[in-house]
This record gives C-alpha cells, sequence and structure tokens, in this order.
C-alpha cells in the first residue's frame, strides 16, 4: 500500500506528485554522493492544492510529505518514493516526523503569532528527514500578517524547505504566495470511488458505504465518519426532519437552538478530549509541582493555552453547525430536483417520503429561496454572527420559503 492509495478519485494529482517525488529523491540522492543535480525537475519549494471540501488536499499534502521522506531501500533499486511502511513515511502520515510541520487554524484565523516559530524552521535544515516540510492546513485563513510572514519565506526558501499550502480555492491565496507555488487542484471524488474505498479500507458493509458516500456527495472524510459513527448518522437523521417541523415560529425557534446546542455539545465532547491532556503536558513541561503549583513566570504560558483552546471550541462548534448546513443544503437540492421532475442522485434517498412532501407542497422558486437562505447562515458564521441569530434567521426564512 502506497502513500497515494488515500487519493481517492484523484489519478492525475497522484502522477503529478508521484513524478515530483522521484526527482526530490534524485535531487538528495545526488547531492549526498555530491554528484550533478539533473538539469530538468518536476520537484519545486512550494505547492497549493485545492479544491472542494472533502476532495482531499490535506491528504495529498500529506501523502506529498510522506513520499519526500520515504527512506525505503527500494528506491535505489528503482522503486518509488511514498512506500507507506518505512519509518519516514510512517511518522509523516502519522504526523510525528520531526521534519514535517503542520499548521491548522485554531479559531477564525491563522495568527502570525502562531506562524513565527514555524517560519523560523522552515530556514534550518532537517534534523533527520531528507527534507524540512511545513504543511499549513488552512491557508486560506492566513490573515494579513501571518499571510505576509509566509511570503518572506516562500520567496526566498532554504534549500532543503518545501511548503504545502492547502485551499479550497486559488483565490483564497495572496496572489503574491500562489504565483511562487505550483498549483494542484483536485476534483470532488466519484461516489463510487468513496464507496469503494470505505469497503477496502475500513470495512465497510457495501450498502452502509454507497449509503453513506451518496449521502455526503464524495466528501471523503464525513462519508467515513457517516459509515463508523451511528452518532453521526442520529444527528444527519435529525438534521433531514427539520424541513418538517418549520410549520410555527416557536418551531423554527425551537430547532434553532437544537441545532446550535448539538454543535456546541461537539465542541464540548472535543475539548474534554485535547484540553485536558494539553494542559497537563504543558504544567508538566513547565515543571508544575506535584500539587499542580506551576513556577513564577508561567501563568501567560497557561493563559494563552486556554485563548487557544477557546478559539478552537469556537472554530469547532461552527464546523459542526457547517456540517448539518451541508446536510440541509443537499435535502433542498434534492428537493428541488425532484420538483424538477428528475430523481437521478439524490444524496437522500433515505428520506425520499420527506422529500416527496415537501416537494408537492411548494414550488421550485420557493426550494431557490431556501437553499439561498442557508448560504445566507453560512456566509454570517463566517463574518462571526452569533451562530443563534445567525440560524435563527435561517429557520424562519426555511418557513417562509
Amino acid at each position: 500500500m502506497t502513500v497515494w492509495d488515500d487519493l481517492v478519485g484523484q489519478e492525475k494529482v497522484s502522477a503529478v506528485l508521484d513524478a515530483a517525488a522521484r526527482d526530490a529523491d534524485a535531487l538528495v540522492t545526488a547531492a549526498a554522493a555530491d554528484e550533478p543535480l539533473p538539469e530538468a525537475s518536476k520537484m519545486t519549494h512550494a505547492w497549493l492544492f485545492t479544491g472542494p471540501p472533502g476532495a482531499g488536499r490535506n491528504q495529498a499534502a500529506r501523502a506529498f510529505a510522506a513520499a519526500l521522506q520515504c527512506v525505503s531501500p527500494d528506491r535505489a533499486l528503482g522503486g518509488t518514493p511514498g512506500c507507506g511502511f518505512c519509518d519516514g513515511c510512517h511518522t509523516a502520515l502519522l504526523g510525528t516526523h520531526a521534519d514535517v510541520t503542520t499548521v491548522a487554524a485554531v479559531g477564525a484565523e491563522i495568527l502570525v503569532k502562531d506562524m513565527r516559530d514555524t517560519v523560523r524552521k522552515s530556514f534550518t535544515s532537517p534534523a533527520t528527514g531528507r527534507w524540512q516540510i511545513i504543511l499549513v492546513e488552512d491557508a486560506e485563513r492566513l490573515n494579513e500578517k501571518s499571510a505576509n510572514a509566509v511570503l518572506k519565506a516562500v520567496e526566498e526558501p532554504a534549500p532543503r524547505t518545501v511548503w504545502l499550502l492547502c485551499a479550497p480555492s486559488i483565490e483564497d491565496v495572496l496572489p503574491t504566495i500562489r504565483s511562487r507555488c505550483r498549483h494542484l487542484n483536485l476534483r470532488t471524488p466519484p461516489v463510487e470511488a468513496v464507496a469503494d474505498m470505505l469497503v477496502r479500507r475500513d470495512g465497510i458493509e457495501p450498502s452502509v458505504a454507497a449509503s453513506a458516500a451518496r449521502a455526503t456527495q464524495g466528501h471523503v472524510e464525513r462519508a467515513r465518519r457517516l459509515a463508523t459513527d451511528p452518532a453521526a448518522r442520529e444527528r444527519r437523521a435529525a438534521v433531514l426532519k427539520l424541513p418538517l417541523r418549520l410549520d410555527e415560529v416557536g418551531a423554527c425557534l425551537k430547532a434553532a437552538q437544537e441545532l446550535v446546542d448539538a454543535a456546541a455539545e461537539d465542541a464540548k465532547q472535543l475539548a474534554e478530549e485535547m484540553d485536558g491532556k494539553e494542559t497537563e503536558e504543558l504544567k508538566a513541561a513547565l515543571g508544575a509541582t506535584q500539587g499542580g503549583r506551576l513556577p513564577r513566570g508561567t501563568a501567560g504560558v497557561m493563559k494563552d493555552l486556554e485563548d487557544m483552546q477557546k478559539r478552537r471550541r469556537t472554530r469547532t462548534q461552527r464546523d459542526s453547525l457547517d456540517v448539518a448546513l451541508g446536510d440541509l443544503t443537499a435535502f433542498y437540492r434534492d428537493v428541488l430536483a425532484l420538483q424538477l421532475g428528475t430523481r437521478v442522485a439524490l444524496a437522500n434517498a433515505d428520506a425520499e417520503d420527506a422529500l416527496e412532501r415537501l416537494a408537492r407542497g411548494s414550488t421550485p422558486e420557493s426550494t431557490l429561496r431556501r437553499i439561498e437562505a442557508i448560504a445566507a447562515c453560512r456566509e454570517a458564521l463566517d463574518r462571526n454572527v452569533a451562530p443563534l441569530l445567525a440560524v435563527e434567521a435561517m429557520t424562519m426564512a426555511l418557513r417562509a420559503g
């Protein structure tokens, strides 16, 4: 199993990355042997991965990072870098490789203070690996200052440093940064390919895999979660029942509160899993005594951790809400398809009775207005509108049609 096996439905991208990894391997090998470097190379120091949600941008970048760090002895015999089994591949895929640094947005933005140490590290030589790799998972969330810090590092990189930036679209990245990157655009994986992956890699029953892949419309990670997590299936079922409940103002407000509460519960569960562990690890690193007392001068460090955890909870809640809004959008898209006389590729075939009922009781124009109301709610959340206010406005608009 190579590292490229995780890239579902991305054959063209895999081929480009495979060729670049081969050239990168040749470059490092030639430099180590003090031989002349190859004249032409498909490898470059900065890459930009774009594509719709669920296409696997981060997975593609991490697979490439693993291939660049591959130390399999088969490479000397003409094998492809990225075996998936050697120490370099394994640790890079797990996120524990010393020379693969991952930057992800904790809150709504990646702040410049979160990038300073990373940018500084990008100018150092690899400690144990073949390349120094910086993987920015949410490049679209770089604010002006942090983006400028990245730009300076990308303009004049160290000889063995590679930047891997991931964003939904090329327009989400500063023109000055994207002009210095090799761009790879990933497509939404076919539903059939995602279902096949769930069966092969996760041992999911074919019928369950097909249903999860169809419901998420090719979103790989959401399909996996839907197929393996009963709680996720329950939350989705509750969201799909919401359109039938919006017959009164009170019901709209109650439905909005339930959506926000469910998202808050998701954020709370994640916080319980991560916050306590992070806090204890930091206390131990700071030399806290057995009773838990911290040394003098460390209160500011603990406050920074608490602020980061608070930003992460806020983002997690809004990400969870966005998943529910995506399910609602797919539901009304299916309603619109029925109203226009087609039953091809319904994402929510398991809720066909509800779809038929709403299709008969409304017009295509009102369905389009409802889809627009969901989009407006997502935009409001992106602008940091209070979640409950944004969702209440949406449910009232869904009722009005």
